[in-house]
Formats: C-alpha cells, structure tokens, sequence
C-alpha cells in the first residue's frame, strides 16, 4: 500500500527538497508536466490539438498562505488565457482550476476564491472557453459546489469534478446529473479517513460505475476521467445504451500516460481532452500521479536506478 505513503510525502516540506534535488527527477517529472511558463505549453497545447485531441490545462500550485499569492495564481491562469486567445481553439482548450489556489483555505477564503475564479471564468468565456473546478479533499467540496452553483447562474457552461472514493458522491452526482452540469468524475486522489471514503481499490472501482451509470443516464455532460481499459469500455457499453452520441460525453486522461490510448479513442470519433498541467509549483502533483498508479512509481524508481 504504497499510494498512501506516497500521499503524506506530497505534503511533507522534506520530501519536497529530496526529490526536487533528485538529478534524475526532472527529466521524469517532464513526462507528467508540460513545462513551467505559459510559454511552454503553448506549443504543447498546439501538438496535442493537432493531433485531434482537446486539453484541459491546470496551473499547478496548492497550499498557499496569503491573499497575494492567490491573486498571482488568478493573473497566471488570465495570462494563460491571453495566450490561448490567438490560436483560435474555443472549447478545445479548457481551464482546470484548483481553488485552494484561489484563496479557499485562507481567512474569509470562500468569498476570496470566488471572487479571484470569477474574472478567470469570465475570460475563459470571452474566448469561446471555459473553465472546470477541481474536486480537493473533502473538506473542502461544499465550498466548492457552491461557487460552481453561483458560476453557473452567469456561466452555465462551468465545470466541476467529482470522486469516486468519496461515500457523498452519489448523491452529488444525482443532483449534478439532473440540472445539465459539465461533471468530471475521477477515482480521487486524496489521502481520505474511511469515515468519508472508500478504501478498497475494488470498492472504489464498482462506486465509479454506479456514479457513471447516474452521469450518463442523467441531462449533464459526463467527462470520464479514466486510464483504466476496463472503465473506458464500460463508459462505451453504457453510452450505447442510453443513446449517448461521441460528441455527448469524452474522455480525460492525463499528460504523458497512455498518449496511444488517447490517439486511438479520438480516431474512432471520441473526444478525447489531455488534462495538462504546467508550471514551477509541481512536486504535490506530481507525487500524487506517482500515488494514484503503481506503474507511475515503477516508471520513477526504473528511471532512478537506470540514471544512477
């Protein structure tokens, strides 16, 4: 049971500066993050759209402690915007937002980030675009629904994202499901108490069908958030099923993991959007993709003991 060790890690000031000071970690951590300036991922963004994929793109950065570095993190995502206005991509370039970045954690932190997150889904809108909101611990998630809820009343079209490995999860679904949201659902990536959260991989496995079964049986628009074969073809079964059109719902799938799944699903008609994360804040990511797959660590310790 490596992912939760993994998970404290991710929070752990220690851990940060040895792995960071790791020669070998950059090179590794260039396969899950697109690069470290706006800059950067332009042309990323522009490889993977080419390609006939979609991307979801997350400046990365957690745990801030004052009011300015919330509003730096408001002005980075509008920069990236700017820059994303003139290569003429609309919906196929969305914003991933993490609002603790936003402020949500500070004093007063809920108006804070809503607040910074407005003028980013304003400006997303203004360029044919819009903008999902990340799903975090769950303390954190009913702040979170409610500024979805207060978006939407202006911008309809603003995402969220759910967690399978969370027991409220069906019931946000079914409430989500029913008003026409755009809803991401993933496994969850948080070290979560077995108070709130399913622990067994098998378990978390059969609640994501349940919820994606309520998603694509619901008026929203599902986002499947998945590498695992099995999930993908039990997305298409239910798809099928219920009428879905390829344009009704897509896959997500992260930066640098299965780029040939990605490429094949888009082939066949799918939508397909690579979830593109950037910046120079990346260790809590990148520790948490390490957590969330076993290959993930074996591809880290592979290329440790090969660089030496």
């Amino acid at each position: 049971m490596l992912g939760p060790v993994i998970l404290a890690a991710s929070r752990s000031d220690k851990m940060r500066r040895l792995v960071s000071a790791a020669p070998v970690t950059k090179p590794v951590v260039q396969r899950f993050i697109a690069g470290e300036a706006v800059d950067d991922v332009v042309p990323v963004v522009k490889h993977l759209t080419d390609r006939g994929l979609e991307v979801s793109l997350d400046v990365v950065g957690e745990d801030i402690t004052t009011p300015e570095q919330s509003t730096a993190a408001r002005d980075a995502y509008l920069k990236l915007i700017d820059h994303l206005e003139g290569l003429g991509l609309g919906e196929r370039a969305e914003m991933s937002v993490k609002l603790t970045l936003f402020g949500q954690a500070l004093p007063g932190g809920h108006e804070l980030a809503l607040a910074n997150i407005r003028p980013v889904v304003e400006a997303a809108a203004r360029i044919g675009t819009t903008v999902t909101l990340d799903a975090e611990d769950h303390t954190t998630l009913d702040s979170m629904f409610a500024i979805h809820e207060e978006l939407r009343k202006d911008f309809p079209q603003t995402g969220c994202v759910i967690q399978a490995y969370l027991y409220r999860t069906e019931a946000d679904a079914r409430r989500l499901a029913a008003n026409g949201s755009r809803v991401r659902i993933v496994k969850g990536a948080y070290k979560e108490p077995a108070s709130v959260s399913f622990q067994k991989k098998a378990e978390i496995d059969k609640a994501y069908v349940r919820i994606l079964k309520i998603l694509m049986e619901g008026e929203g628009y599902p986002m499947i958030g998945s590498h695992d074969p099995r999930l993908i073809a039990i997305t298409q079964e239910l798809a099928r099923r219920v009428g879905r059109k390829l344009d009704d719902y897509e896959f997500q799938m992260l930066y640098g993991i299965r780029g040939e799944e990605q490429t094949r699903l888009a082939a066949e008609g799918h939508r397909v959007r690579v979830y593109t994360a950037y910046g120079t804040d990346w260790y809590g990511y990148f520790m948490r993709r390490l957590a969330e797959k076993p290959a993930n660590l074996r591809f880290f310790a592979r290329s440790i003991l090969t660089k030496g």
